[in-house]
């Protein structure tokens, strides 16, 4: 049985929320640090997480844990060519593996229990994608099977992997996480998640 790799997503500039997202406090620690724990505790590997715009503030951030950081010099042209960049520095990295999880830095409520469900999910179906399902919609967190690699390496633009999601509705394992529809984009998201 193959490893299952992790790739964050941590490149944009948060342009919305006027100052870097993946370093705004959550329960003690950067979201970045919040969600990489995370990651890291749940045995998964290779984990990639990409950087972008300010790269040089959420790096130093990262450097106790046991990832392997990835710059998208091209991150402004959207989340497609971030996932691209983890996917091909995964692969990079080893070719043991059987399915890629991507994660957001601004999902505060992802949890190693939540990535359990993901690959043992994964693993007994037999279910090429795995994703989340939340007010009505589905999305990240997601897993694909290295049989969609080629697929996702050729995705454009800032609408990530939904288009493939879209694409093969029938062939996806549905998750209920309720709390996926958290994110942090706006000034006032944060507040909510503050309070």
């Amino acid at each position: 049985m193959g490893q299952i790799g992790i790739v964050i997503l941590a490149a944009g500039a948060s342009t919305r929320l006027g100052q870097p997202k993946q370093l705004l406090p959550y329960q003690g620690k950067p979201l970045i640090e919040q969600i990489t724990t995370v990651a890291v505790a749940s045995h998964c590997q290779p984990i990639v997480v990409v950087l972008g715009a300010y790269r040089s503030q959420i790096a130093p951030k990262l450097s106790q844990y046991n990832i392997h950081i990835a710059f998208n010099q091209q991150w402004s042209t959207g989340m497609a060519s971030s996932l691209q960049c983890g996917l091909k520095t995964m692969e990079e990295m080893t070719t043991q593996v059987d399915a890629m999880m991507v994660l957001l830095c601004d999902q505060p409520f992802v949890s190693t229990d939540l990535i359990q469900q993901f690959i043992v999910g994964y693993r007994r179906t037999g279910y090429p994608i795995v994703v989340s399902e939340y007010a009505g919609t589905v999305g990240v967190p997601a897993l694909f099977d290295r049989s969609f690699f080629p697929e996702l390496a050729t995705m454009t633009g800032d609408v990530g992997a939904k288009g493939i999601l879209r694409r093969y509705s029938s062939s996806l394992l549905k998750i209920p996480f309720p709390q996926g529809i958290i994110d942090i984009d706006t000034p006032e998201d944060w507040e909510r998640l503050s309070q």
